[in-house]
Order: C-alpha cells, then sequence, then structure tokens
C-alpha cells in the first residue's frame, strides 16, 4: 500500500470517479473513492475483484489525483500482472468443487443439464463436470450450479451448529461477496459467499460455525472464539487454509482480459 501525505487541496467534481493512467503502452483504469477526513491519497489492488483502487481525500483535487496514480503506475502493473491469471467457467477449464479438482466437459444439448462424474485414470480418480446445454451458456450453468451446491452445504452446516446450541438461524443466504466470507445480521440471518463450495468442507464448515456462533457472541470476543472453537473444532486449519489460498477462489468465473485495466477477505 502506498500513502502520500498531502493537505488544504481543492474540491472537485464528484461526477469523476475514475481515471486512467498509462505505462508501457497499456492503459489502467483506477477507481476513486473519495474520504471524509482522508489526509492521505492511497492507491490499492484489489485482488479479489482485480481492480485498483485510490482512496482520496473528500476534497482532494483531480489532478493531485492523476498525478498520485501515475507516478505509481508501474507499481500498479507489476501488482496487477502478479495476480493469478483467472479461470472462466468453461469447457476444459478445472475449477475446486469441495477441494477437489473438476474438469468442466461441455456436451452440446438443446436442454441444460449438469452431471458430476468420476472416471479412473491410472491409479488414481479424475472428477469431470458434464455440463449440457449451448456452448454460450456454460459459465451460466456452472455459476449457477455451484451457487445452488452452496446453499445446501452451507445451509447444512448452519443446521448442525445451530442444532446443537437448541436454535435456528433465521435465513440463510448465499453471494458473490468479496470483502468477507460470511456475515450475521441483528436479526439473525446468515449471509455467505457462495465461492466457499469450492474450498474444502471443512473450510465451509468453519465459516458455517464462526456466523452461528455470532448469533450468540456479536463480537470476536474470547467467549466467541471459545464457541467457533467447540462448534468447529479445525477453526485453526481453516483460517490458515483461508489466508494461504483464500483470496485464490476468486479467479474462478472470471473472463481472462487482453490488458489488466479495472475490469479483501475476511471474517466478520
Amino acid at each position: 500500500m502506498l500513502r502520500l501525505f498531502r493537505r488544504d487541496t481543492p474540491p472537485s467534481s464528484p461526477a469523476h470517479d475514475r481515471l486512467d493512467v498509462a505505462h508501457e503502452g497499456r492503459t489502467y483504469s483506477v477507481s476513486l473513492k473519495r474520504v471524509t477526513g482522508a489526509r492521505r491519497f492511497t492507491l490499492r489492488v484489489r485482488a479479489a475483484t482485480r481492480d485498483v483502487v485510490l482512496t482520496m481525500p473528500s476534497r482532494g483535487s483531480m489532478s493531485a489525483a492523476r498525478d498520485f496514480a501515475q507516478r505509481y503506475a508501474a507499481w500498479i502493473a507489476a501488482r496487477l500482472h502478479r495476480l493469478p491469471q483467472p479461470i472462466p467457467f468453461r469447457n476444459g477449464s478445472i475449477i475446486p468443487i469441495r477441494g477437489d479438482d473438476h474438469l468442466i466437459v461441455h456436451t452440446e444439448a438443446t436442454r441444460g443439464g449438469i452431471e458430476v462424474n468420476a472416471i479412473k485414470v491410472g491409479d488414481s480418480m479424475s472428477r469431470m463436470l458434464q455440463v449440457s446445454c449451448g456452448e454460450d451458456y456454460v459459465p451460466r450453468r456452472v455459476g449457477d450450479y455451484l451457487k445452488r451446491e452452496a446453499k445446501h452445504d452451507l445451509e447444512a452446516a448452519v443446521r448442525h451448529h445451530t442444532k446443537q446450541l437448541g436454535f435456528a438461524a433465521r435465513r440463510v443466504t448465499v453471494r458473490d461477496t468479496t470483502s468477507r466470507w460470511g456475515s450475521c445480521s441483528a436479526s439473525g440471518s446468515l449471509n455467505f459467499s457462495w465461492r466457499l463450495v469450492m474450498a474444502p468442507a471443512f473450510v465451509l464448515d468453519y465459516l458455517a460455525a464462526h456466523e452461528v456462533a455470532h448469533l450468540v457472541h456479536m463480537n470476536h470476543s474470547d467467549k466467541f472464539w471459545e464457541l467457533t472453537r467447540q462448534l468447529a473444532p479445525s477453526t485453526d486449519r481453516a483460517e490458515t487454509w483461508l489466508k494461504a489460498h483464500g483470496t485464490a477462489l476468486h479467479r474462478f468465473g472470471a473472463e481472462p482480459t487482453e490488458s489488466l485495466s479495472a475490469s479483501r477477505t475476511k471474517v466478520r
């Protein structure tokens, strides 16, 4: 993260929320985020969304923002190109499901459907996700399938943990979140990233236990962590896995682009 102290900068039009910087023949788009009370310009490359954000004082000028971003254009380019390449939901792609790699195999058909098959290759088993539909519909079919499986697994895990505590969650929903893997509302609704279905089962189970524990303790106190570890003994192992591999789950389903122009993950 890069910071530059600035003060007394004049206001600029709120209509300008993006700017472009150039480096070695490529153009990179930078989103602007004005923050009241901020006194520094801060550049950040977000791995989950594969974009660049420049946080700036609410009264910062566009010219100052552009100068700052251009000064670090080489840094922006290097960080973006260091990101793992996206893996689209297309025929021939390999994606993880519950921690195991699956090869997407497209079969042309007028009616859509998905089957999970396994074949023996040598001494090991190779898993396939066979998608029957028009080729253009493969990404949507795979995405919809993963979201359904994620909701099924998360609902089952939440039921298991809440049953131990003697109550039920109000609702369980799945979304494509980029800033957190799960959340718990004051009303008792739990929300999760559907991408957890691509992680090993013990990771998904831990996230379910984590949010269920928030139904009892709406904080991260010692009592909260004690309950979380009681519900999910694999808590520390799962946290380690998420720190090492969690961000990479966002690469799946994204379409590659010729340039890395603008088109975090934590537990709370």
